[in-house]
């Protein structure tokens, strides 16, 4: 079977998700924001066929990572391959390594009703757990089942959420179309 990515990277949902997300935790860290945003786009996806944003997952040692938001992170911290030049930093900041400090307010219009109840359930469901625990949370059968620094496929992400082949076709069938009508 192909593996495929879940949709285009929506670069501004992704912000104000990080935004909206940051906003609600005590810490913010790169990898309970990482974390809850995983959870996020999972349950989309298999809710809706699509995920908030757009991002592809990486199975990393601990837990999945979205691989277009943590380059956003490391080019505002200022060690990232492209850089920010105040892309980005407007937005957020990057304090002690990887503690993010909003610049602004989330602007909620960009995120769907449905965006928003799935990040508000996930930050209330993960957003006071311990590093270790939302780490051994996100270490679910798409992460085990995807190699190590690979990219973790819609079709695992679906089956995790306990969605079954119908729901993946399902999902294929809207990607597509989404392309379609770019």
């Amino acid at each position: 079977m192909e593996h495929s990515t879940y949709t285009e990277f929506n670069e501004r949902k992704t912000v104000q998700s990080v935004l909206f997300i940051s906003s609600q935790l005590k810490r913010k860290d790169f990898h309970k924001i990482f974390k809850i945003l995983y959870f996020s786009d999972r349950d989309h996806l298999a809710t809706y066929g699509r995920t908030i944003t757009g991002d592809n997952y990486i199975a990393m040692a601990d837990g999945p990572d979205p691989t277009n938001l943590y380059d956003i992170f490391k080019s505002v911290r200022g060690d990232g391959y492209f850089k920010d030049d105040g892309k980005f930093s407007r937005f957020f900041s990057v304090e002690n390594w990887d503690l993010i400090q909003n610049n602004q307010e989330p602007d909620l219009r960009v995120l769907s009703p449905t965006d928003l109840k799935f990040l508000k359930e996930n930050i209330e469901k993960y957003g006071k757990m311990s590093w270790e625990e939302i780490r051994e949370k996100s270490h679910d059968y798409a992460w085990s089942n995807t190699a190590l620094n690979r990219t973790i496929s819609f079709e695992n992400l679906i089956t995790e959420a306990g969605e079954d082949e119908s729901f993946i076709d399902f999902a294929r069938q809207q990607s597509y179309l989404r392309q379609l009508v770019r």
